[in-house]
């Protein structure tokens, strides 16, 4: 357990549209741990000046602890939107900012720059913004996900396939059974990698189909048994489903006490027999973990 993932933990990020109050107000009236109000794919190029200020006044709504879990995507640093959403956005103090289609590290640390000036400029203590960012949306992106250690404010790491595929100019990313390609599960990979490697939380990306609510469970925890903490979402109907999937059952938190309880009463052992098998250090680091990611929950 990192020190990072210690002090955050959140399951189901939720997309809210950045051009809508009704699906912001609905988002945020929601259970989800993180409500992310988009200011990217969900709003035009015509429309963005409108939705940067009602993303402002919807976060001036909110009180001081509501807003920590009001978080905004804007828009990729390569593109002519990000300076003027940073702008309208971090003086009503959003708890984070979502960066999409992070090159590498020195996007997050040109990130971590603008954020600082406007939080001076504002009175806000200087490093609170926190980020989440987008590690595999492009080519280049995929051979820097090892390097986010220490990047200034992330406190976890997503990745895309979406906008991959268009970077690679695929015709499709799903191999016929629906399952992703190998590109797109590589890319899945690098991304827990890479989040590990920075000891942040690793986020898995959406279900496009918000229908399919038993598919997004069995994904939903295989990819916690992975290593993934929390997931996309871009309907409210899957928050419920990912913050149960991402919280420990009675039958994992028993077990995991097992092997705590096994370890604590025979002090100094490496390994040790448990129900017909050898558990060991490895065991019981991940038993802790588990016991302490419900506590969070």
């Amino acid at each position: 357990m990192t020190s990072a993932e210690q002090a955050f933990s959140a399951r189901s990020w939720l997309f809210a549209p950045g051009d809508s109050e009704r699906k912001m107000a609905k988002a945020t009236a929601g259970s989800a741990d993180i409500v992310l109000l988009d200011l990217e794919d969900a709003v035009t190029d015509a429309g963005k000046p409108e939705a940067r200020k009602l993303v402002s006044a919807f976060l001036g709504t909110q009180d001081e602890a509501g807003r920590g879990r009001l978080w905004v995507r804007v828009n990729p640093l390569d593109g002519p939107h990000t300076l003027a959403d940073l702008a309208a956005v971090i003086p009503d103090r959003p708890g984070g900012i979502m960066l999409p289609k992070v090159r590498g590290r020195h996007d997050v640390e040109l990130l971590d720059h603008y954020l600082s000036a406007l939080e001076v400029s504002r009175g806000i203590e200087q490093g609170s913004t926190r980020v989440i960012a987008l590690v595999t949306e492009t080519a280049e992106a995929m051979f820097t996900t090892g390097g986010y250690r220490g990047a200034p404010r992330l406190i976890a790491m997503t990745w895309g396939p979406e906008d991959l595929a268009d970077a690679v100019g695929a015709s499709e990313n799903r191999n016929p059974d629906g399952s992703y390609g190998f590109t797109y599960e590589l890319a899945r990979s690098l991304c827990l990698l890479g989040a590990a490697s920075a000891g942040v939380a690793a986020v898995e990306t959406i279900q496009a189909d918000f229908r399919d609510l038993e598919g997004l469970r069995a994904r939903a925890e295989k990819v916690r048994r992975d290593g993934y903490r929390g997931m996309l979402a871009i309907h409210p109907d899957q928050v419920e489903v990912i913050n149960a999937a991402f919280t420990p059952s009675e039958t994992e938190v028993a077990a995991a006490r097992e092997i705590v309880e096994l370890f604590a009463a025979n002090p100094g052992v490496g390994a040790i027999g448990h129900r017909g098998s050898m558990v060991d250090r490895p065991h019981l680091a991940r038993a802790q973990a588990l016991l302490a990611s419900r506590a969070r929950s």
